[in-house]
């Protein structure tokens, strides 16, 4: 038999119990709150309108004075790139028939040497072979023309008979043409026959500069069978200048068409060039075309190699604004400048700048003849950055 629990006891055991019970359900119930995904969601985005950029507010517009653009009527321009090489037919190689050993230069690399000036001696066994010869045909043909002489002296007198001095004029002949084809072997040597030596001046065939020499002291010269000649001299009083034209652009570029070159080592000279070939190939990874152009060079300042840029005048007209050049700004590598906006506010407009004109003035594309440009741009730019 079970025994019967106090009451006391008993109501304080249901009472523990039932607060138990609702402190179980108010801690579910915070919990539940707690666990709401809207509580727990992030606040919405706010969007700030952001400011244009281009506009610049000041507050004394009148201390930024502008002015109205000109108007310049100009031709199409296509500006390329090229460098200055050698014109190939004014490219003269030094060259020597006789075989042997150079023992003296006389001349270097990036001389400029005179027509008939001393470049080199040469010592050649092929020299000392044809004054040998020369000298033996030489004797060859005065026995010859003796006994001819003798033989007209016989035949007059009946001893010999008419074919004995056809015979005799005919070795004659023969020794005469001996002596001229040694005599002209000599020549062609360079060597001359009334100084006879193994040794030969090489000159220069034409006046220029010595762009390329193949040959030192005690080098051995191997005539005209050489893959190299010992010294070439070029003409530089004419040049050509060859130019890469993309692909899109050789439609406007004629045989005939005369173009300006400027040289970045002389920015301020501008010089006159016609075109004289198109090259038929394209370059296939660059897409461009070469574009061969001739200019005169008499005093010689452009040299090989040097970089130059083209200019191409086209025939139409194009019109564009006229501005002063402190009214153009150099930002970010970018052309602007500042028109008024209204009140005290200037709007920065994006152009691309072009020759300059007298004056101090500046092409530039992007804005109209006539509109309004602040004609500092620098200041305006430093005064709003403040």
């Amino acid at each position: 038999m079970t025994p019967k629990m106090p009451r006391k006891m008993l109501a304080v055991t249901c009472l523990g119990a039932a607060l138990s019970f609702g402190l179980a359900g108010c801690g579910g119930s915070k919990e539940a709150e707690k666990a709401d995904p809207k509580d727990e969601a992030p606040p919405p985005a706010q969007v700030v309108q952001a400011g244009n950029s281009n506009l610049v507010s000041v507050d004394k517009p009148e201390m930024y004075p502008a002015v109205a653009a000109g108007r310049f009527d100009a031709a199409d321009e296509l500006n390329v790139t090229g460098s200055v090489t050698p014109d190939v037919s004014r490219n003269i190689p030094v060259i020597s028939i006789a075989t042997g050993r150079v023992i003296e230069i006389h001349a270097r690399l990036g001389d400029t040497v005179k027509e008939g000036q001393l470049l080199m001696k040469v010592q050649s066994a092929d020299i000392s072979a044809a004054f040998s010869d020369y000298r033996q045909a030489v004797v060859d043909e005065v026995l010859a023309r003796a006994q001819l002489d003798r033989a007209r002296i016989l035949l007059e007198k009946g001893a010999i008979a008419q074919k004995d001095l056809e015979v005799a004029v005919d070795t004659e002949d023969k020794a005469k043409v001996t002596v001229e084809t040694a005599e002209q072997r000599l020549k062609i040597l360079g060597a001359d026959k009334d100084h006879p030596t193994p040794i030969v001046n090489i000159l220069a065939p034409v006046s220029g500069v010595i762009t390329d020499q193949q040959v030192t002291n005690a080098a051995a010269i191997q005539g005209i069978s050489a893959s190299a000649n010992p010294f070439t001299i070029s003409d530089l009083s004419r040049v050509w200048i060859l130019c890469d034209v993309f692909e899109n652009d050789l439609h406007s570029i004629k045989l005939g068409q005369a173009a300006d070159v400027r040289l970045n080592a002389y920015p301020d000279k501008v010089l006159r060039a016609t075109v004289s070939n198109i090259s038929p190939i394209m370059d296939p990874n660059i897409r461009t075309g070469k574009v061969r152009l001739e200019v005169e060079n008499k005093d010689e300042t452009m040299r090989f190699g040097m970089f130059v840029t083209a200019t191409f005048h086209g025939t139409q007209k194009q019109v564009r604004a006229l501005v002063p050049a402190s009214a153009i700004l150099h930002l970010h590598d970018r052309d602007w400048v500042y028109e008024p906006a209204g009140g005290k506010q200037f709007r920065r407009v994006e152009v691309v700048g072009g020759n300059m004109q007298p004056g101090n003035m500046q092409e530039v594309t992007g804005i109209n003849p006539g509109d309004q440009v602040v004609r500092n741009a620098l200041i305006l730019q430093n005064s709003s950055e403040q």
